[in-house]
């Protein structure tokens, strides 16, 4: 299984319409957006997968976010996510709540923590747990989105096209 693992679109639809054809051509089964969503235009342009959001920082409506989530039929998980993908245990923070983040990261429970929120990518190893940031798709010099690949844990990070920045 391959999970795409995108953050921070802040609304930007031009560089997430480039994110979900790359997401396209790499074969992803089933995407994760780590927050700051930024608006509710953001949610239809994952319709061709199974989806899971989180809110970040600049998600204030709330209430809007979440019906159109759950009206496009993917799954809304407020500010923190607990999902299970092939035997693996995922958490999804944004990480302006350093104390969660935190948590999540050293409880030893997940397999999978990803966050977004510094728009700078960033990957490694705490205990068994696996730490990913993928970057950012807007308001970052290296626009970036992130592929993980289940089993074996592995993990790509993929840069815009340059048509799209």
């Amino acid at each position: 299984m391959r999970v795409g693992i995108v953050s921070d679109t802040h609304g930007h639809v031009r560089n997430t319409l480039q994110a979900v054809a790359q997401l396209n051509v790499l074969k992803v089964d089933v995407v994760i957006h780590c927050g700051d969503i930024g608006s509710p235009t953001i949610i239809p342009l994952f319709a061709g997968w199974p989806a899971h959001f989180v809110l970040g920082n600049v998600d204030h409506d709330e209430a809007a976010l979440q019906w159109i989530i759950r009206d496009e039929g993917q799954t809304f998980h407020g500010g923190f996510a607990r999902i299970t993908l092939e035997n693996k245990l995922i958490a999804v923070a944004h990480g302006h709540d350093a104390d969660v983040l935190h948590a999540a990261i050293h409880s030893g429970e997940y397999d999978l923590v990803c966050t977004g929120h510094t728009h700078q990518r960033e990957l490694r190893q705490v205990g068994r747990t696996i730490v990913l940031n993928p970057g950012a798709l807007y308001r970052s010099s290296r626009k970036s989105f992130a592929v993980v690949d289940w089993p074996s844990g592995e993990v790509e990070f993929v840069d815009l096209l340059e048509s799209s920045l």
